[in-house]
Formats: C-alpha cells, structure tokens, sequence
C-alpha cells in the first residue's frame, strides 16, 4: 500500500520514520485541497469530517474516522452518490486472528506504539486535562504502581 500521512510540521520526520511514503504537512497544504484521490482515509485524530474529505476519496473509497459520534450521523444518512461510505465497527471487534496479525506486525518491527506522555495512575485527571488539549503525539499511558 501507498501510504500518505497527514500531519503539522513537528510530526513530519517522526511520519516518515513510521514508514509513511509521502509526508503531508497541513500547515503547508491542504490533503483535501491537492487534487489526490485515496482509497481510503483514516482519520486517526478526529480532525476531519466526512463531509471535508469526501472529494477526496476514489469512487468506492471508505472514510474511517476514530471520533465516532460526528461522523456516524454521516454514516447513517450516506452521500447521495453512494459511491462513497464512512465505516464503522462500533463498538470494535477485534478477532483472534486481527491479534494474531498485530502481533506479527510488531515480532517482525513493522508496528511500533508512539508514546508521549506516561502518567501514574493518581494522575489520571492529569493525563485526562492533557489528553483533551489534543496537542498529544500518540498515546497517553497511565502506569499502576
């Protein structure tokens, strides 16, 4: 797969590192605005909505956004060209074999989490207040001690 990331300027090497082939960096240009069409788009943050990125999606492409509530009202009530869709699994359902396939991504280091902040657990409000500045750069890992 061709993968392009979309991301700010701070993020741009730590994209590339990740194994993306072409790095977008939305202070500099708009992903939805450059003409490319994408089999699919995976919002992985909750920054865009279906609607935005819908020009931007081949015939047949599937938006997959992580924020849930917006965009599922979306998914209800489907474009009327119906050659586009947003998916769900809610709530997700992983199978053994989606594990199993995780698990070799990470044995053979083609997977790796990104982890910005790590926070005990008696910080959970914390974790939680930084977390909804949505200035985080993966994941937030609360630790029980």
């Amino acid at each position: 797969a061709d993968v392009t990331a979309v991301c700010n300027t701070k993020n741009v090497e730590l994209m590339r590192s990740l194994g993306a082939d072409r790095v977008i960096d939305y202070t500099q240009e708009d992903f939805t605005q450059n003409g490319e069409k994408y089999d699919v788009i995976f919002d992985a943050v909750g920054k865009h909505s279906f609607r935005r990125s819908r020009g931007s999606l081949k015939p047949g492409g599937a938006f997959l956004p992580t924020d849930g509530l917006e965009n599922l009202i979306r998914a209800v009530s489907p474009s009327r060209s119906g050659a586009k869709r947003v998916v769900f699994r809610l709530p997700p359902r992983y199978t053994k074999q989606d594990v199993l396939f995780i698990k070799q991504l990470i044995e053979a280091g083609r997977y790796r989490a990104v982890v910005d902040r790590t926070y005990p657990l008696d910080e959970v409000i914390e974790a939680s207040r930084y977390v909804e500045t949505e200035q985080k750069t993966g994941n937030v890992i609360l630790t029980l001690n």
